[in-house]
């Protein structure tokens, strides 16, 4: 329970890790706010799952990427829910797209969500909690993708490798108010977006290969890892990036 009676905001908890970091959360005494963007019903079941454990649970919808939203979201959580001590900013948007082929609709819509929208969560959050005098974690998601080349990423990974440098500049400027910032990069996780990968007999075989426990990760492994950063147990440990990857050759 080492999240015992914490509030915890999680983007993009309605499914893959978001999920996998609400169930260990909830697991661990935490009280947790599901965000969603379009399945109400899929946010609303892990939901349930967490009131199964205990804990209170509530879902709330918000693009990530809009300020106004973002804002309302906080708000109606702190209100609600209680006043927020962990946020985790998971949601996140992944397309496959040729460099070349790469519009600017696309560029914009991946890193307002991807990069911006960890950003925008951040600092309405922070300015919640150092106007309320609170204490909290903020933990972001990243991807292995920020550390390694694959095609047609040329938009998503500067996204995740950003994450690093937003995660240490905001750490530098917010822990000295009581608010520590931390990035989780997940590998390979058994999710529905990594689905078409799990079932390629051509590509699995070839990612596992690289990967040193030989399999992919489970959503609730990385859920562990987040839960961690946002303890107590992690109270010195602040501005840091840990790949959760299985341990993923060539980064």
């Amino acid at each position: 329970m080492r999240l015992k009676d914490k509030v915890a905001l999680v983007t993009g908890g309605s499914r893959g890790i978001g999920r996998g970091i609400a169930e260990i959360f909830a697991e661990e005494g935490a009280h947790v706010a599901v965000n969603y963007t379009a399945n109400a019903k899929a946010a609303e079941e892990v939901a349930d799952w967490v009131r199964g454990t205990g804990r209170r649970a509530m879902t709330v919808k918000a693009d990530v990427a809009n300020r106004g939203e973002v804002e309302a979201m906080v708000e109606k959580v702190w209100s609600e829910l209680g006043p927020i001590d962990i946020l985790v900013n998971n949601a996140g948007i992944e397309t496959i797209v040729p460099f070349l082929d790469l519009t600017d609709e696309q560029w914009t819509r991946l890193t307002d969500v991807n990069l911006r929208g960890n950003w925008l969560c951040s600092q309405v959050y922070c300015r919640r909690a150092v106007a309320a005098q609170r204490k909290g974690s903020i933990v972001n998601i990243g991807s292995i993708q920020a550390a390694k080349v694959l095609p047609g990423r040329t938009h998503y990974a500067p996204t995740k490798l950003g994450l690093e440098a937003l995660t240490r500049n905001m750490s530098a400027e917010v822990t000295p108010l009581g608010i520590r910032v931390n990035c989780v990069h997940p590998g390979l996780i058994e999710t529905d977006m990594t689905d078409w990968v799990m079932k390629s007999p051509d590509i699995l075989p070839l990612v596992l290969a690289q990967i040193s426990l030989g399999r992919a990760g489970q959503p609730r492994e990385v859920g562990s890892v987040v839960a961690f950063f946002a303890s107590d147990e992690a109270s010195y440990l602040t501005g840091q990036s840990v790949h959760v990857d299985g341990g993923w050759e060539g980064k």
